[in-house]
């Protein structure tokens, strides 16, 4: 039954030219797709000459007396990268370079900033400053791009590293071979002579200074009585400078209060006749609306009059309140000296602004009265009311006048000469403070001066005397020094005259001789190859196991069994994996179609006649086998032999590959066997997890949690690491193992294709007349 099922499909398969085509599409287009891939990753990190990265060199370089010649190091890196092919470095300036990168003209930019030389020489100073590179990358462009010219960056600064290295040890090697050849000539003989007179003259300096010394500390002691008898003085001082002090502040806290009183009058003028005036424009309308009832209702009327006339009762202590303010602005004024030319002035302007307070609080009285007998009135006789009336709003007016003069005298009078002497009292505020500061810090000088100075004179004569001795000390440490060099110079000459001096002085002088040996030999060595050595001491010497020849190699495994899998996907995808009743019933011999009794079509509606539901799985897979066989083939051998990928053990890559075909084909034609175009949505989420847990690109140890315990159950893992130990040679049973891992994924499919499918097949055609009623899916 398989066999016949096997044989109806490849005929199917050969019968017209465009089935044949569509057929070696299917083998091809897999093997393209690794292709492609393995091609593009063959040698990225070896083709990057063509990436620009700009640099920019803005160093003004470095000279001092101690390195007299001119150092740039900014220029040493442009010549190097001349020599460096690595990349495309484009030289130009640092505004161009920064916006290249900016732009996407270049990849990325290094700037060399103008003090580069300049910090990088602090080595020689105690203020050490670490020399930076400024390095401007473009990160948007390309996900790879950017580690590549990091890349780059790093091998300019370690050549920078290497460089400075190199030449500062060169430079110290030199320099240590001219002193050694310079200390061997005439001219530092005669030095050494002048050094030793030099020597004496100076120790004969120190021990005349430390006498001096001494005499000017016994001087010092006698100054003692002086310092007493000025604290003395100083202390008197200081107390009468506290005492004026305090009077300051007294005057201060006067002009203080006088100019709060002042501001607390300017505020209560302006809220008091503002209130004053308001009410009687009130008033003034009430009084209308009350005459105006009489005869209506004449009670309603004297109940309002009656209460007008308590308001403007109430309203006199607004006048009390003004009149309260300003009599203590005038005692804060009558405290100010009689010399004062506004005082006078100021204390008259108060005196009438009180006179016409009080003829408007008179006014307000006479107001509240005619009120009051207005309403006693306005019941009894019309006539009459008429009149208080009019005399009401008479005094109303006259009072309203009288507010008038009030704040027209306080405009005119008054105010002026108030914030005239707020000023004046500011004035004498800030002074007064000044005044205080300066002789409260001349009152502290006095007491440091008086309490330090006797302290001082007792630890001056202290140091003086440990200085004598130092300078004792250091007249006899350079005798000493003198009798070694004439000790030196004379062992040296004897040296030089044929060992004329005795057995203890060559004994003497043997260790002296074996390290001036030492240092003429490190001193004429090749300066260059030592400073080599100093500035990169380690070598790194890398030893490869199982090596791989280039990254497309590397990468090889990955992309191939990747291309497997899609290949089994695009299979499913173009290929029917159930048998129509047509095709059963030409297998059994029954003509075009399947006897009535045989029931809806589906699969394992024909075992009855012998096909079973094993053989229509089977008999269908088999065409599905031959064409991943052939996928799996003809990638391998492209990888090897067409694109030149490494494979040490040549058959042994080929077997992954055809192990994998027939495991990958299987596991998605079992999925859409057994849940239709739904499997084939699973297959290509196991194609993504795979894809990102597979361990291919990045090492497992560095993916997520989830990924790491995934890992051991996905098919990719296993099927990638036997085509690497195919590919760079094997350990132990690691090859076999993983292809026994790798052919074990076909129990649980195949136990899903021919077992568990039965109880799902009702619910699958179920889904699919579902799907079809969409008209869409």
């Amino acid at each position: 039954m398989i066999w016949g099922i096997f044989k109806r499909d490849m005929c199917h398969a050969t019968r017209n030219v465009i089935a044949v085509i569509v057929s070696m599409g299917l083998v091809v287009v897999p093997a393209l797709y690794a292709w492609f891939n393995i091609a593009a990753s063959w040698d990225p990190y070896g083709n990057t000459k063509a990436l620009k990265v700009a640099v920019a060199n803005n160093d003004k370089g470095y000279k001092s007396d101690l390195i007299p010649v001119r150092v740039n190091v900014g220029e040493t890196i442009i010549s190097t990268l001349h020599a460096n092919d690595q990349l495309d470095w484009q030289f130009v300036k640092s505004d161009k370079a920064i916006d290249g990168v900016k732009s996407g003209e270049y990849y990325a930019a290094i700037v060399i900033p103008k003090g580069f030389s300049a910090d990088m020489m602090t080595l020689f100073s105690p203020d050490i400053k670490h020399a930076q590179l400024k390095y401007y990358l473009n990160e948007k462009i390309n996900p790879i791009a950017p580690h590549i010219t990091d890349q780059g960056a790093t091998t300019v600064v370690n050549t920078i590293d290497k460089t400075f290295a190199k030449t500062i040890a060169q430079v110290g090697l030199d320099l240590a071979s001219s002193i050694l050849h310079y200390s061997q000539s005439p001219q530092m003989a005669e030095y050494m002579r002048n050094l030793n007179g030099n020597l004496t003259t100076m120790a004969d300096t120190l021990s005349g200074a430390s006498q001096q010394v001494t005499s000017y500390s016994q001087l010092l002691g006698s100054a003692n009585d002086i310092v007493d008898s000025t604290g003395k003085l100083l202390a008197s001082a200081t107390k009468a400078s506290k005492q004026a002090q305090n009077a300051l502040k007294q005057g201060k806290s006067g002009a203080t209060s006088l100019t709060s009183a002042g501001a607390n009058v300017t505020s209560s003028v302006n809220t008091a006749l503002d209130q004053v005036s308001g009410a009687f424009d009130q008033v003034a309308a009430k009084v209308n609306k009350a005459f105006d009832a009489i005869g209506k209702d004449s009670d309603t009327a004297a109940s309002q009059l009656a209460t007008l006339s308590e308001q403007v009762s109430s309203g006199e202590s607004l006048y009390d309140t003004y009149i309260t303010s300003l009599n203590h602005m005038r005692e804060s004024v009558e405290q100010l000296p009689d010399s004062d030319s506004a005082k006078q002035a100021l204390l008259e302007a108060i005196d009438r602004e009180i006179t016409l307070l009080e003829a408007a609080k008179g006014d307000s009285q006479k107001l509240a009265q005619q009120l009051k007998d207005a309403s006693t009135q306005v019941t009894q006789d019309t006539a009459a009311a008429e009149r208080s009336r009019k005399e009401i709003l008479n005094r109303i007016t006259s009072a309203k006048q009288s507010i008038s003069n009030v704040r027209d005298d306080y405009a005119t009078n008054v105010k002026p000469k108030i914030d005239a002497l707020a000023s004046t009292v500011s004035t004498l505020i800030s002074q007064t403070d000044s005044m205080i500061t300066q002789l409260s810090g001349t009152a502290d000088d006095l007491d440091d001066v008086t309490g330090d100075v006797g302290t001082n004179v007792t630890s001056i004569r202290s140091t003086l005397g440990a200085i004598a001795k130092k300078l004792d000390s250091s007249a006899a440490t350079v005798k000493e020094l003198i009798t070694k060099l004439e000790t030196g110079g004379n062992a040296g000459d004897g040296n030089s005259d044929g060992g004329d001096g005795d057995n203890g002085d060559n004994d003497a002088s043997s260790s002296d001789s074996g390290e001036s040996d030492e240092l003429r030999a490190l001193a004429t060595a090749n300066a260059s190859t030592l400073s080599t050595l100093i500035s990169a001491p380690v070598a790194l010497h890398r030893v490869s196991v199982y090596p791989i020849a280039n990254y497309g190699s590397a990468m090889a495994p990955f992309y191939t069994i990747l291309s497997i899998w899609v290949g089994a996907i695009i299979l499913c995808a173009m290929l029917k994996v159930t048998i129509s009743d047509r095709e059963k019933a030409h297998v059994l011999g029954l003509g075009d179609t399947l006897p009535r009794i045989a029931g809806p079509s589906g699969p394992g509606n024909a075992s009855r006649w012998g096909l079973r539901l094993d053989h229509e799985y089977f008999g269908r897979y088999a065409i599905f086998a031959l064409l991943a066989l052939l996928q799996g083939t003809l990638v391998c051998l492209g990888d090897t032999y067409f694109l030149g990928v490494q494979a040490n053990h040549a058959l042994q890559f080929l077997a992954v590959g055809w192990l994998a075909a027939l495991v990958f084909s299987n596991i998605v034609y079992t999925l859409t066997v057994s849940f239709g175009d739904i499997g084939k949505a699973v297959a290509v989420v196991l194609l993504v997890m795979q894809v990102a847990g597979s361990g291919g690109t990045f090492p497992i140890e560095t993916l997520p949690k989830f990924f790491q315990i995934l890992y051991p159950f996905l098919p990719f893992p296993h099927a990638i690491d036997a085509m690497h130990a195919a590919m760079a040679g094997l350990y132990g049973n690691e090859y076999l193992l993983d292809m026994v891992y790798l052919a074990l994924f076909l129990i649980p499919s195949l136990l899903l294709g021919l077992v568990l499918r039965k109880p799902v097949i009702r619910l699958n055609n179920w889904v699919s007349r579902n799907l079809e009623s969409t008209k869409v899916m």
